[in-house]
């Protein structure tokens, strides 16, 4: 047992700061850890300042009189009690006599502690729920202000975007929880100090009082190292934990549960998520049971000093040195500084935990972003102007990977072209809009709008340039005008939402809908929700462009979902009301680059083909390959 609680922490490769080896690196350990503990401690202070001013100051106040009242208290019970052993050694006094003696206004100030406490006790625990949605809220604006403007790559880094689902998901309590902790060590330090006064000056206890304190230090540091180990041990099995809610996740998952049941999968994602299960579980009452012994331990070695601090108040009662009330009192202060040193122990170990755990959303909070513009100040995109696009020997792969996506890509798109991109899964269509759009930065070349470097620009006034339906388009659970309007959240026209509403094909089943353009989609938080097919999906997406009546239209496989008759009439209606903008089709089916001026075929992430259908049908080669194989498919249907 010894050797695992002074063993070495598993090798965690973003851990800090690595555990002391031997002795020599027990004080540069001491002060990493508590340097890193004061750093997230003063962050975690400054968040719930700014979420309310009060909060602290009553938290304050309340520790304050938590700390006073239980000494306030004991003192009272001793006066009473030592009144009443004085009246019977008397032989007692008249029913009459007692309404004047002191007795009375000790229980009177009894009363008065107790509805005190009373009334502190609700006020704290009005105070902690009322902070605690308040902080959340705060903690929770925080994480979207900061992912609003996060770059897209971040989200595809596996280690950050595990940091902000643990933010999101620790952080929103735990900055209370934590402040809470330190202002019950306030009350704790308070209630022991006075308890620790009253006991050296009683007659003969200083030096049991000493051993007291003296036999709490190692249980602190069992807790302490606990702590730690707990920390890590839940950083280093996030992938178990992460899988376990996957697989929960699965069979409460409403879109995914008709395909669970038909293909019988429900007792295969269960016994999964219990063998990921059983690997967490084990290792972590390992850790609880290893804890457990040894507070154990420490606990019977304090028994026995209070049995002897007991013993020794006994025998002076027994002998006439003090009274009952005496004993009350020195009893019931050993107890309390047990307990204080009981709550220090395990609130400096909560807080030092949850400083830990914090770290997650501090580590989020710091990403910077590298998609911002780089000329001072940055330029401004003319709207309501045709524009040119230009790729110049454009390669990119994405971060933390070694394989090229896009590989020397030059093209120009002039003024008003509809162009078409064509190719297999995987050639690198989807990745060049992102790149376009200025979602990612190439790796090695440079994209220009209108003779400018894309990265001139100032990143708002570049997205609004485009108007863009990806294949994974937004579904929102709000109602059908509103996710039509989310196109442009600044106009609120409603007559443009309905314009564009006929232009993307989806006024027929938005006008048989219960309450038209008032319904609300999805059946998540209204009862009466109604749940769209995919095709209808995107014909609302579709609208959202239309209505968002930007420079540069985008379609990265705009009629995936649509059948062949209402694909064609999209494509129409886009031939007849993109008026003269430029327009970017991604398409698998390669009928709809019959419309365009011309097509870019990329294959494995180059450009092998560029022209205009029947140049490149005459061309012989990959375009001709996939145009005649998808025609021959269709024939032969």
């Amino acid at each position: 047992m010894a050797a695992y609680f002074w063993g070495r922490r598993p090798p965690y490769s973003h851990e800090r700061p690595p555990a002391p080896q031997s002795i020599k690196d027990v004080p540069r350990f001491l002060k990493e850890v508590f340097y890193g503990f004061f750093l997230r401690f003063g962050y975690i202070v400054k968040l719930v300042w700014r979420t309310g001013r009060w909060i602290p100051f009553v938290l304050f106040l309340v520790a304050l009189f938590k700390g006073i009242t239980p000494v306030v208290g004991s003192l009272i019970s001793k006066n009473i009690l030592n009144e009443l052993q004085n009246v019977i050694k008397i032989g007692g006094l008249p029913e009459s006599e007692f309404w004047s003696s002191s007795i009375v206004y000790l229980l009177l100030a009894l009363f008065v502690y107790g509805l005190l406490q009373q009334i502190v006790n609700t006020v704290s625990r009005s105070v902690n729920r009322i902070a605690g949605e308040k902080v959340v809220q705060e903690v929770k604006k925080q994480i979207m202000e900061k992912s609003k403007e996060l770059d897209i790559a971040s989200f595809d880094n596996p280690i950050l975007y595990e940091k902000m689902e643990n933010a999101n998901r620790e952080a929103g309590h735990r900055p209370l929880l934590i402040m809470t902790e330190t202002f019950g060590i306030i009350s704790s330090v308070i209630e022991l100090i006075s308890f620790l006064a009253i006991l050296f000056t009683a007659p003969g206890l200083s030096l049991i009082t000493i051993i007291v304190l003296l036999v709490s230090i190692p249980s602190a540091i069992v807790n302490f190292i606990y702590r730690r180990k707990n920390f890590q041990y839940m950083r280093h099995r996030s992938k178990e934990r992460r899988q376990m809610n996957y697989y929960s996740g699965l069979l409460v998952d409403k879109d995914l549960i008709k395909e669970i049941r038909l293909y019988d999968l429900a007792d295969t994602f269960i016994k999964r998520f219990l063998s990921i299960f059983r690997q967490y579980y084990t290792g972590l009452r390992r850790l609880i049971v290893h804890e457990g012994l040894w507070h154990l331990l420490f606990a019977m070695l304090s028994g026995i000093i209070n049995l002897v601090f007991y013993v020794v108040l006994a025998i002076q009662v027994f002998t006439g040195r003090i009274q009952i009330g005496d004993y009350t009192l020195y009893t019931g202060a050993i107890a309390s500084i047990a307990m204080c040193v009981s709550t220090l122990i395990t609130s400096s170990g909560t807080i030092y935990e949850g400083t830990l755990f914090i770290d997650n959303l501090i580590t989020f909070m710091k990403e910077k972003r590298t998609v911002v513009p780089t000329a001072e100040p940055a330029l401004s995109v003319q709207r309501d102007a045709k524009h040119t696009i230009e790729f110049v020997n454009v390669s990119f792969r994405y971060p933390g990977t070694e394989r090229y996506v896009l590989k020397d890509i030059s093209f120009v798109i002039n003024p008003g072209e509809t162009v078409t991109l064509v190719g297999l899964n995987g050639a690198g269509k989807t990745t060049l809009i992102k790149l376009l759009t200025r979602l990612y930065d190439p790796t090695d070349g440079e994209i220009r709008l209108d003779g400018k470097n894309i990265k001139e620009y100032d990143t708002k006034s570049l997205y609004q340039t485009f108007g863009i339906i990806f294949q994974d388009f937004g579904k929102y659970a709000v109602t059908a005008e509103e996710n039509i309007g989310f196109g442009d959240v600044h106009k609120g026209d409603a007559d443009l939402m309905r314009f564009a509403a006929r232009q993307s094909a989806a006024t027929d089943f938005i006008e048989k809908l219960p309450n038209g353009y008032q319904t609300p989609l999805m059946r998540i938080f209204e009862p009466n929700g109604i749940e769209l097919s995919i095709g209808q999906w995107q014909k609302l997406a579709i609208a959202r462009a239309f209505y968002a009546d930007s420079d540069i239209v985008i379609l990265d496989e705009p009629t995936a979902s649509l059948d062949p008759i209402a694909e064609q009439e999209i494509f129409n209606q886009f031939d007849r009301l993109r008026n003269d903008k430029t327009t970017i089709f991604v398409s698998h089916r390669i009928s709809s680059a019959t419309i365009a001026d011309r097509i870019l075929v990329l294959e494995n992430g180059l450009l092998v083909e560029q022209g205009n259908h029947k140049e490149l049908l005459a061309l012989q080669g990959k375009y001709h390959t996939l145009f005649t194989t998808q025609a021959k498919r269709y024939l032969e249907k």
